[in-house]
């Protein structure tokens, strides 16, 4: 029976396939749409997990998110340092500096600075150069992307600007940098231009103010626990000492309060849903009211409503397999083209889960519809 409610089901190619491409749109609008969402979230506290090493950040009480920098006293990094537990302590700056380019053109981008001894909280992969070569006189490390986008140099005979490269210079602030690599890291979530140079050289590049230090990072001395010794710093220093995780998530909640970006994307999600379910659910009710010929003949040939419930599941099942493939493979196939343009996509097997359950929704939906007709179905409508 089963194989009879297949052989119905793709017999009628026009409604099969309108079913599949309704399920298969609300897959696609759902995962993508969730997919951007989250790339973007990720971008709130890409120099955190960049970072990587530090496990524990200290900042200024007011700061809410990583880029609210509230600058702090040079001191307060010799009081962190001086709290029980503490293994290491080490300055980080971050601002946004206008960087002069070649052709005279202004490009904001974000200065990292790194502890000059130990230049904790590098960039995760060097592309060209070596990490030490920070230490070189006027040295900066440019991320990829920046170098081969708004930081490109024009090409004199008018065709693709040139990327940075290793040896070019830049003027940060009036000041003179010279590239010493190039790095890989995570885009922010303004996509500026990120540079990398030592902290002493960035409190240098960076405009003249009373307190420079935007960030403390430390690390916990073995065996010491995470939430026990940010009590003790903050106890002890007057700051907020948060888990590089706990970090991340600060970020994240801030923009999910106070930015529109989750109704703006929750709403394209919820239409897709509904739009899916619209479409999906009347051209399977149709489907099922042009069968019913066929549903009440085997009931008069002697099958239950079971067996006949069960061929309109069936049914609902394998158009909801083939529309949710097919839109998450769209999905993600829109992902790998976009991985290196401005677009942020970040697929999650979260996602997947969740577009799987939309589709289920979508396709019970549209069964529960059909069924109401096929379970009140008499035999004797196949000899009127």
């Amino acid at each position: 029976m089963w194989f009879v409610a297949l052989k119905m089901l793709v017999g009628d190619r026009g409604r099969y396939l309108g079913i599949i491409l309704g399920v298969a749109f609300a897959s696609l609008l759902i995962t993508q749409q969730m997919s951007v969402f989250t790339g973007i979230m990720f971008r709130t506290f890409s120099t955190v997990a960049d970072a990587g090493y530090p496990q524990i950040w200290v900042m200024d009480r007011k700061v809410q998110y990583i880029d609210d920098v509230k600058p702090m006293q040079d001191t307060k990094l010799y009081a962190v340092r001086g709290v029980e537990g503490v293994d290491w302590a080490m300055p980080f700056y971050k601002g946004l500096l206008k960087a002069r380019l070649a052709d005279g053109r202004f490009q904001t981008v974000n200065l990292f600075g790194l502890d000059d001894a130990t230049l904790v909280g590098g960039p995760p992969t060097m592309v060209e150069g070596r990490l030490e070569d920070l230490r070189r006189a006027e040295g900066v490390i440019v991320d990829e992307n920046g170098a081969r986008g708004r930081l490109a140099k024009p090409d004199p005979a008018g065709g693709p600007p040139i990327p940075l490269k290793v040896g070019d210079v830049l003027e940060l602030n009036d000041h003179r940098a010279v590239v010493v690599g190039i790095c890989r890291n995570g885009r922010t979530f303004q996509s500026q231009p990120v540079v990398y140079t030592t902290y002493s050289r960035a409190v240098s590049f960076a405009p003249r103010e009373r307190k420079l230090l935007s960030f403390i990072v430390a690390g916990a001395k073995p065996g010491e626990a995470l939430e026990e010794l940010c009590a003790r710093i903050e106890r002890q220093t007057g700051l907020v000492a948060l888990p590089a995780n706990e970090f991340k998530w600060r970020s994240v909640y801030y923009y999910l309060k106070y930015t529109g970006i989750p109704i703006n994307f929750g709403t394209a999600v919820l239409l897709g849903f509904l739009v899916g379910t619209a479409i999906a659910g009347q051209t399977f009710y149709n489907f099922t009211i042009d069968n019913l010929r066929q549903f009440a003949a085997l009931k008069a040939m002697g099958a239950t409503a079971w067996t006949l419930l069960s061929m309109v599941l069936l049914q609902a099942l394998l158009v909801g397999a083939v529309g949710y493939g097919l839109g998450v493979g769209v999905a993600s196939t829109f992902g790998v083209i976009s991985r290196n343009s401005e677009l942020a996509f970040r697929l999650q097997w979260q996602i997947l889960l969740i577009s799987a359950a939309a589709v289920a929704v979508i396709c019970s939906l549209a069964a529960i519809l059909s069924l109401r007709k096929v379970i009140k179905l008499e035999p004797a409508i196949v000899f009127k």
